[in-house]
């Protein structure tokens, strides 16, 4: 793998309105020059949706201005809700404003591991269908949310041979980290990431806060071997847990950032679009942080936001700019196929009495959590059903009906055991 070496020279940024993240001149920001951000400009600019609002003053944004700077950029990040369908049609508008200003440019993903690459070249040169190309980047087993959601970008990227790279790692990986700590993985094994650069102490806070809420949720469920109150956000951030748990994060975050950084270095020229979950990329904790650290510096971030409130609070830092979308109405939100709430693999087929499915990480909050699913635990059947491989027990759980009951059969240590996972019934449905 490539590297990116040297750094960036850092510009001095003047602190008023998107100049202060993004380094360029007022008049090439979009930014007026001859009024002063008040409360009501503020407010209209982020109760209007398809708005570029800057989160340092609330200010509307010119939006051909501002892409004609991102457009120059290295590295453009474009966070999303998973889950939502607005962030990814913003994505989709997103790319394709860019690609008019600048059509060389290569998308990296953070859906894909550097395993299925082969199948990103394949779809990108037209020679795959869209299931064919599903089935061969295992979206299922190691994304699984809707590939609706996603594939007009897929497809855009296809429509314009732009190259499409898989940014993330197995997450057996990044589970063995969050378990064991990075030192704990042999070189050999660190799908060529390199060390990453320390989280910064706001970084370490705000994932301690991610940290505590999982173990307040144990605690609030009965889970805890000990009747003492979940431990202090202070202490939480002193043991060893947090420091596997932060490890892994950063560990996920330089994958990505050594990915992009990677495809900079191989394509000079071209604008390199990072798409990515907005924990990776709020505040540039994340991977800013760790391509800062690759030498690259010149990096947007960008963020959909929804209209109203939701703008309005964002704090100066946040991103670079974001778009204003409309909250996601009931009816209109999207129904993803049910999440089980595990990272599995499967065990060595070599001893048939080891046949299944391991569990290497239980999704905080999630219905495996509350199924009293834990680490290590293999799962051997699945609504009767015995399940060799990922994808058969990915096929059982897309085809459970919200409201219903799934058996699974487990074996943890010696013993074989019954649980059953609850999923629950649509929101709103008659219970």
């Amino acid at each position: 793998m490539k590297r990116v070496f040297g750094r960036l020279p850092r510009s001095i940024l003047p602190p008023i309105c998107l100049a202060a993240t993004l380094a360029v001149p007022l008049a090439i920001a979009g930014c007026t020059t001859s009024t002063v951000p008040d409360a009501q400009a503020a407010s209209n600019a982020c109760a209007k949706v398809g708005q570029w609002v800057d989160p340092a003053t609330k200010r509307t944004l010119d939006a051909r201005a501002l892409l004609a700077d991102l457009a120059g950029k290295d590295v453009v990040l474009l966070g999303e809700q998973h889950t939502t369908k607005d962030h990814h049609v913003w994505q989709t508008q997103t790319i394709a404003a860019l690609q008019a200003l600048n059509p060389d440019i290569v998308l990296g993903f953070e859906m894909f591991p550097r395993s299925v690459q082969p199948a990103l070249d394949a779809w990108i040169s037209g020679a795959t269908t869209r299931q064919e190309f599903l089935k061969q980047s295992r979206w299922s087993e190691v994304w699984g949310y809707p590939p609706e959601l996603y594939m007009p970008m897929f497809e855009q990227a296809r429509l314009n041979r732009n190259p499409m790279v898989a940014l993330n790692v197995a997450r057996t990986l990044i589970a063995k980290v969050g378990r064991e700590g990075w030192a704990s993985v042999a070189a050999d094994d660190r799908e060529g990431v390199t060390d990453p650069a320390p989280a910064s102490f706001a970084y370490r806070e705000s994932l301690a806060e991610v940290f505590l809420a999982k173990l307040q949720h144990g605690h609030s469920r009965g889970d805890s071997a000990s009747d003492s109150p979940a431990p202090s956000l202070e202490s939480i951030m002193k043991s060893e847990p947090f420091a596997n748990f932060v490890q892994a994060q950063v560990t996920w975050d330089r994958a990505m950032a050594e990915a992009l950084a990677t495809a900079k270095n191989d394509n000079p020229n071209a604008l390199i679009i990072g798409v990515m979950g907005r924990g990776h990329i709020d505040y540039r904790h994340g991977v800013p942080h760790q391509l800062s650290d690759l030498g690259i510096d010149n990096v947007a971030v960008l963020i959909p936001l929804e209209a109203g409130e939701d703008c309005a609070a964002a704090q100066p830092g946040l991103a670079d700019a974001v778009f204003t979308v409309d909250p996601p109405a009931q009816a209109e939100a999207e129904k993803p196929k049910p999440r089980l709430g595990v990272v599995i693999e499967p065990v060595d087929q070599g001893d048939a009495g080891d046949q299944g499915i391991r569990i290497v990480q239980v999704t905080p909050n999630s219905i495996a959590e509350a199924a009293g699913l834990f680490t290590d635990d293999i799962i051997v059947t699945a609504a009767g059903t015995q399940v060799r491989q990922v994808r058969d027990l990915v096929e059982i759980i897309q085809r459970q009906a919200p409201g219903t009951w799934l058996p699974l059969e487990i074996r943890r240590g010696g013993e074989t055991l019954s649980v059953v996972a609850k999923f629950p019934p649509l929101a709103g449905a008659d219970q």
